[in-house]
């Protein structure tokens, strides 16, 4: 028996509660609506007041806090979202006016045949011969493209019978660039 006591116990402990959140729930709705309502003053003349009117004031001043807080969060959401859009509008317009510039840039691949000069180092230096190569052409610079190495002798070595000697020298020639 004291088993079924127990379980109506709690059976009627949850009815209880559901009652009592039922009737939380009806007295916010109508705190709500009574603060949508009416517009609330900012001086109430002093009055005495009940039990259910001071809950009732408390209510409406946690709706007007709730509906300032909401305004100021929905205000600052719109204001993100309008700053990222302007951005993403700003990243978009850069792109296009880059890859714009980019195919404007005239480039056109010229052959020729012009001597790399020797650097300091002694390797061969082919961007001034590929710059020279493409002024010819009527552009204002270039890069290399291809380039050919090739042994020259006096022809003293030649005649000599030899086809290579200490008066030898390698040079370099760059045979292709692409201009702009």
């Amino acid at each position: 028996m004291g088993i079924k006591r127990a379980s109506t116990f709690h059976r009627n402990s949850g009815a209880f509660s559901l009652a009592f959140l039922f009737a939380v729930g009806l007295v916010l709705i109508s705190a709500m609506a009574i603060a949508q309502e009416q517009p609330t003053p900012t001086q109430k003349p002093p009055q005495s007041e009940g039990f259910f009117a001071t809950i009732n004031r408390w209510f409406e001043q946690q709706t007007a806090n709730m509906s300032a807080s909401f305004n100021d969060a929905r205000k600052k959401v719109e204001g993100f979202s309008n700053a990222a859009g302007d951005a993403a509008k700003t990243t978009v317009e850069g792109a296009k006016d880059a890859a714009g510039a980019v195919t404007r840039i005239p480039t056109r691949p010229v052959s020729g045949h012009e001597k790399c000069q020797l650097a300091p180092n002694g390797a061969p230096d082919c961007v001034a011969a590929a710059n020279t190569m493409c002024k010819a052409k009527g552009f204002e610079s270039g890069k290399s493209l291809d380039m050919t190495t090739a042994e020259v002798c006096p022809p003293k070595v030649y005649m000599s019978g030899r086809s290579t000697g200490p008066e030898c020298t390698t040079e370099t020639f760059v045979s292709r660039a692409i201009c702009q």
